[in-house]
């Protein structure tokens, strides 16, 4: 008989005996597998929903999105030519609720015009039902007819006839016209009809049926928003959504020459038509056009790059509840090594090798761990499938209903990869020692170690689980930094366990028995000191690095952003009621460090001469490119303004553009001082020469725009102006009505209400991410059980021997609790250091903040730590505390 087929019948026969000794083994699996296989099939699941309704998602197969200006007649009738289209128009605008013809309150919105084509897939959900052209008809049903306004204020009549001349003009410096001249707005005519989110009318105080003002026009709220196909690809949002017909948002007058407004078409194409074909000749066709063209495809980047993102965080936390399970996989074998003493020394006693040996309890260990892997892919398959088919339409995303092999598969690989790093070197070991020595390894352990291959073997283990998470990350720099600070925790508190440990030894006697006997256990061969350090320590240590991060964070945006952050930002505001808009503000006495500066979008299409599409940019700096970017111009260094490298143009400068550029910016982009950036502004290419890099700091709340361009030509672009002011608190109420009384076209957003969002959605991630850390300390706990229980038969022995010289029950278990108490109490301490030397680096490094630590978080962080190790030490131990000692010395 072969020595595998030998190894794998004794292996066999061993298994007979069940899951004895590998029970904490087994779970630990399970957890770890589970938690990856449950992430991974939901993060499958939503990003499967996302490619199958990525048509309705976007709407259309393809969305053509400009900001600004809707397509010329050129490129509509090209878009036209490959299928049906439709226009979406999309805003941010005042609402403002009407009682007895009077103005009450009033409400930042996401408004969104549409044409009678809309939706081109999917529909939208409205309470009562009612076809969406009822809803939306104005007195003359326009919606269903098109309109005159619509034509008027945004198709390709006057609007593109105006944009060539501004931008094929003779004159270099005269390509703009200097004031851009406001749309007719017609009358404000019949009532229009329009369908809004429950938010809004709670917010208003509104009923269906109640009337609303937007802009110059009036509206009667037709029916409830509950589901708008499309929602998910417009972004986030600042307020309730309101959907109207593009006639009746002619008719408001918002839309004008330079307004921050985004239109996008979206194409239905026929049967057998090509996404990659229309692409191709979109691009051939209109080089300069400054579109962002987006498929079915890529419907929603943001989201999916969200999803693909937070599962490998979530992957990660399951890769370290396997590693902290790791731990007790290995102090599990060494226990099942402990116990095969006899067995393993019998079998070389009879001339069995020490591979023979080895493979014998390797193929036993690998079989329990392919069972508890298996058992967990299985679970998180079912907990995910469960999931989508209970909480599917709560989910915020569409989820596909399945079960995907590749994230399961990952799960089982990642399974039987750990099981087999932290099982091998034990076994390696045993392997290597002498039968005589066997029998004395539990008082005087062998510093043997196992042969090299066996090593070279569990290394490779560990370091496909490790190529294995990287390779399936979308941020390999995020994951590089996860893997290295888990591996750095582990490395510094098996290194914090062993200095601790050494320090005790050296420590003279203790007067006091139970001190004294309690620090005894921690330092003797056997102890379970190191592997609860190591296990419940990463745990505690990740919740105590979330903990502090969550309370920098909420400090800044509570604390300090306030205190910083402007009171309100206003934005579109038309240059004809830019000087009557600042004697408004100057009406406040309170009112401090208004600044109103030109706003405008552009697109970043070429650095230094090549295509934005094929430049070198790093992966942070990527997305200054995915989209339009807000630009301003300015003849004088703004206040505050901090230059690193260069210096301002003269104020009187009116040569070739010129470029101020973020200095984080122009590093990930690899441009320098002299270096070129090609913008397209309006459909027309700018090329301007960064003349100075300047520290941008966003995390104020002020204006800040990474791009600063010199006048001259941009200045002559159709704009508005963005405004910024501080006020009392007593004065902003008043100035809020004030500003949106007289200036209805003007969007007011109050920055407090910005930050109450921001603060309930970080509260969310923060409660998330500190669920998932709950995971690692279930695997820590399951260590801590596995290490206190395979100690149990000395803690037995040691509780006989001190009953038989006259101990009593109770000083027993003061020792126990005493030591189990230091431990704890060891390890919350180590924790909180790692955790808060993580969240220092993270708060600097990326924040740029510096920590806040929460005393009272600190507090539970190790009271939690005694608490659990103390709770778990004394319900496994108790069972040695119970023992008769007469029945154990009669079993010696």
């Amino acid at each position: 008989m072969s020595s595998l087929a030998l190894a794998a019948r004794l292996a066999r026969r061993e298994l007979r005996s069940g899951l004895s000794g590998f029970r904490i083994f087994f779970a630990s699996l399970v957890l770890g597998v589970a938690v990856i296989a449950i992430v991974g099939s939901l993060a499958d699941a939503l990003l499967s929903g996302l490619a199958d309704n990525g048509r309705i998602l976007l709407g259309g197969d393809v969305a053509i999105n400009l900001v600004h200006r809707p397509l010329t007649p050129a490129e509509r009738a090209f878009v036209q030519s490959h299928g049906r289209i439709s226009q979406v128009i999309s805003m941010r605008a005042m609402a403002y609720a009407f009682h007895n013809g009077q103005a009450g309150a009033r409400q930042l919105i996401e408004l969104k015009g549409v044409d009678p084509a809309y939706p081109l897939y999917g529909s939208v959900g409205l309470a009562p039902e009612l076809s969406l052209a009822s809803a939306l008809a104005c007195g003359g049903n326009e919606f269903a007819r098109g309109g005159a306004e619509t034509q008027r204020a945004h198709t390709d009549g006057a609007l593109a006839r105006e944009r060539a001349q501004e931008f094929h003009g003779s004159s270099p410096v005269a390509v703009f016209p200097s004031a851009p001249p406001r749309l007719r707005v017609p009358g404000v005519g019949p009532t229009c009809g329009a369908v809004v989110e429950q938010t809004l009318l709670d917010r208003l105080h509104l009923a269906r049926g109640g009337l609303l003002r937007i802009g110059k026009q009036n509206f009667r709220v037709a029916a409830v928003l509950t589901d708008e196909p499309d929602r998910l690809s417009g972004g986030f949002s600042l307020g309730p959504h309101v959907i109207i017909s593009t006639a009746a948002l002619a008719r408001t007058g918002l839309i004008t020459i330079g307004s921050l407004i985004d239109y996008s078409t979206r194409l239905r194409l026929p049967a057998g038509g090509s996404i990659a074909a229309f692409r191709r000749d979109a691009n051939a066709r209109f080089p300069n056009a400054g579109w962002q063209i987006r498929d079915r495809d890529h419907a929603a980047p943001g989201t999916d790059r969200f999803i693909r993102q937070i599962g490998v965080f979530l992957t990660l936390v399951g890769l370290t509840a396997l590693a902290i399970g790791g731990v007790g996989a290995g102090q599990a074998v060494r226990a099942f090594v402990d116990r095969k003493r006899e067995a393993i020394a019998t079998l070389k006693a009879l001339g069995a090798n020490g591979s023979l040996v080895f493979l014998i309890f390797f193929m036993q260990v690998m079989a329990i761990a392919a069972l508890a892997s298996v058992i967990g892919v299985g679970t998180g398959a079912a907990i995910a499938f469960l999931v989508v088919q209970l909480y599917g339409a709560e989910l915020p995303l569409p989820a596909h209903l399945a079960v995907f092999p590749a994230p399961l598969s990952l799960a089982f690989a990642f399974g039987m990869l750990s099981a087999a790093a932290f099982s091998i070197p034990p076994l390696a070991r045993a392997r290597e020692i002498a039968p005589a020595g066997l029998f004395r390894d539990l008082v005087a352990p062998t510093r043997r170690r196992g042969r090299l291959p066996y090593r070279a073997a569990a290394a490779l283990a560990g370091l496909l689980v490790l190529a294995l998470a990287l390779a399936v990350s979308p941020s390999l720099v995020f994951s590089l930094w996860f893997i290295a600070c888990a591996i750095g925790g582990v490395v510094a508190l098996s290194l914090a366990a062993a200095g601790l440990r050494l320090v005790l030894r050296r420590l003279p006697p203790l007067a006091r028995p139970a001190p004294r006997l309690a620090l005894a256990n921690m330092t003797r061969p056997g102890s379970a000191t190191e592997a609860v350090v190591v296990a419940l320590g990463l745990g505690l240590s990740l919740l105590a690095a979330v903990t502090i991060l969550d309370r920098t964070i909420s400090a800044e945006v509570n604390g300090s952003l306030p205190g910083t952050a402007p009171s309100f930002y206003f934005i579109d505001i038309q240059p004809a009621d830019a000087h009557a808009f600042d004697r408004t503000i100057a009406r406040f006495a309170s009112a401090r460090d208004y600044r109103r500066t030109p706003m405008i979008r552009g697109r970043i299409v070429a650095l230094n001469g090549v295509p934005a599409a094929r430049a070198k940019v790093a992966r942070d700096a990527r997305w200054a490119l995915n989209g339009d970017r807000g630009i301003t111009y300015a003849a004088q260094e703004p206040a505050n303004t901090q230059i690193t490298v260069g210096r301002w143009w003269p104020a009187k400068y009116r040569g070739p553009t010129l470029v101020s550029l973020d200095a984080d910016l122009a590093r990930g982009m690899e441009l320098k001082l002299g270096d070129t950036i090609t913008l397209n502004v309006l459909g027309r290419n700018i090329e301007g020469r960064i003349a100075n890099l300047r520290d941008v700091d966003f995390s104020t709340g002020r204006q800040n725009f990474v791009m600063i361009l010199s006048p001259g030509i941009i200045d002559k672009a159709p704009h508005s102006f963005l405004a910024t002011v501080r006020t009392a608190p007593r004065d902003e109420e008043p100035m809020y009505r004030a500003i949106t009384d007289r200036f209805p076209s003007v969007t007011t957003v109050r920055v407090k209400d910005v930050i109450a969002e921001l603060d309930t959605l970080l509260e969310k991630l923060a409660l998330g991410v500190r669920a998932a850390s709950l995971v690692t300390i279930l695997a820590g706990l399951l260590v801590l059980a596995g290490a206190i229980s395979a100690g149990l038969r000395t803690r037995l022995y040691d509780s006989t021997v001190m009953k038989v010289i006259g101990a009593t029950r109770l000083q027993i278990l003061r020792v126990y609790a005493l030591e189990y108490a230091i431990v704890g109490a060891v390890t919350g301490a180590l924790a909180l250091g790692a955790g808060a030397a993580t969240a220092t680096l993270v708060s600097h490094r990326v924040f740029d903040l510096p920590p806040v630590i929460d005393w009272r978080a600190v507090g539970l962080i190790i009271g939690g730590g005694v608490t659990l190790t103390l709770v778990m030490g004394l319900a496994i131990t108790w069972t040695a505390l119970a023992a008769r000692p007469a029945k154990q010395l009669r079993n010696l």
